[in-house]
């Protein structure tokens, strides 16, 4: 994929705009997802309380996906996004507010972490339809890959210094500048002319939403190879986080990190996703759709096996960058791969869909992880989880439909 093809979709004011927006929330995001669990950690000190903010975060998203494509296939989806990014500023202003004045608690976390992700999954059925509305089918993936390599980068940088941050003076700041990006992100919507669907049908009625739902859900089964992808992804989630929801209490009891430490290796960490939500945007068009993702399923489950059986916190931290890499690249190729082969009027209704299926796993993945985790010990659920998600990867090349996909 040539330079310029690579560079091409920022040449459109309306996506510049879109992008802009979407950094800055990221900024917010990188520094909010190192600062609630952290809080939740210190206080209640239990691996299974991590988990459920992990399930809080996952599982109304995955849920409400479902409705957020429903409303952006039928309603102005400016406006949508822009009333999910106010209600993402209101809870994160008051979880600002709460703990400077000292009366926010787990349970209120636990709510309001639950409502963000309600306005986040609508919000992403937005997101998905308004990308190829703005610069076409063919550039999607690329744009999805920006968005993701930047998002990524943002948590290199930002988890060092939020860990930082949270030693010195606690979550107060993390909070605050996430409920501000928010409110810049608003802005920036509300710069571009539109962001589809040129004719707006209005809001739909219930058996409206049941029928999309069972649209996205009748395309997804019909497509072999998006069927075959969704539910391997479901397995893969479960297992992903299993290690994703111990890996704080993991790097403290396993390795006695510190806060600050913790961040540094958030931050690491994601610098291989940030190179691997590059590499998907630049995969050249002549090379299989299944067959490099197969590949890329085969190493992340190779390169966890250290993590698995080290004592040492550089080779843990050394292969998870390794395995970030892996994971952000396959969800962008998947993710745009999916953008070209689901019709455009389709978009929003079959990603809530592929969506639910995929996140579904995530739930009980975290919630079982922080179970053992809290019996056994953080070890206990990274060895698990790794033995499932290599077991699993090397099993997928046996899926025929996944194995042929060229699209």
């Amino acid at each position: 994929m040539s330079s310029s093809y690579a560079e091409s979709v920022f040449r459109n004011r309306s996506f510049r705009l879109f992008y802009a927006g979407q950094a800055f929330s990221y900024v917010g995001d990188g520094l909010r997802l190192i600062a609630i669990p952290l809080l939740v950690y210190h206080l209640t000190g239990s691996a299974l309380s991590v988990g459920v903010t992990y399930a809080l975060e996952l599982g109304p998203f995955a849920l409400f996906g479902l409705v957020g494509g429903s409303l952006a296939d039928r309603l102005d989806r400016r406006s949508l996004m822009i009333a999910c990014d106010f209600i993402r500023f209101v809870v994160m202003a008051l979880f600002a507010i709460g703990f400077a004045r000292g009366f926010l608690t787990v349970a209120l976390l636990y709510v309001g972490i639950a409502i963000i992700s309600i306005a986040a999954a609508v919000f992403m059925g937005g997101q998905s339809s308004s990308i190829p509305f703005l610069i076409g089918k063919d550039r999607a993936t690329q744009a999805v890959s920006a968005l993701m390599a930047t998002e990524q980068m943002t948590q290199t940088i930002l988890p060092p210094v939020g860990g930082a941050l949270f030693a010195l003076v606690g979550p107060l700041p993390a909070l605050a500048v996430n409920a501000l990006t928010y409110a810049v992100s608003q802005g920036s919507l509300a710069a571009i002319d539109t962001l589809g669907p040129e004719r707006p049908s209005g809001p739909p009625s219930f058996s409206q939403i049941l029928r999309d739902v069972g649209i996205g859900f009748s395309f997804m089964w019909n497509d072999a190879a998006l069927r075959a992808l969704s539910f391997v992804s479901l397995v893969l989630n479960f297992f992903g986080l299993m290690t994703g929801a111990v890996f704080i209490p993991f790097l403290k009891r396993d390795f006695g990190a510190s806060d600050q430490v913790v961040g540094y290796a958030l931050g690491i960490g994601a610098i291989g996703a940030v190179a691997g939500s590059y590499l998907a945007g630049h995969v050249p068009k002549s090379w299989p759709f299944g067959r490099v993702l197969l590949v890329a399923y085969a190493i992340d489950g190779i390169m966890f096996v250290p993590v698995m059986v080290t004592h040492s916190l550089a080779v843990v931290v050394a292969f998870l960058t390794i395995t970030n890499a892996c994971v952000l690249f396959e969800i962008g190729h998947i993710v745009g791969w999916r953008m070209r082969v689901i019709p455009e009027a389709l978009v929003g209704r079959v990603f809530g869909a592929v969506r639910l299926v995929v996140l579904i796993g995530t739930v009980p993945g975290a919630l079982v992880g922080g179970a053992l985790a809290d019996r056994f010990g953080p070890h206990t659920s990274i060895v698990i989880s790794g033995i499932g998600y290599l077991m699993l990867a090397l099993a997928v090349p046996a899926l025929g439909a996944v194995r042929r996909e060229r699209r």
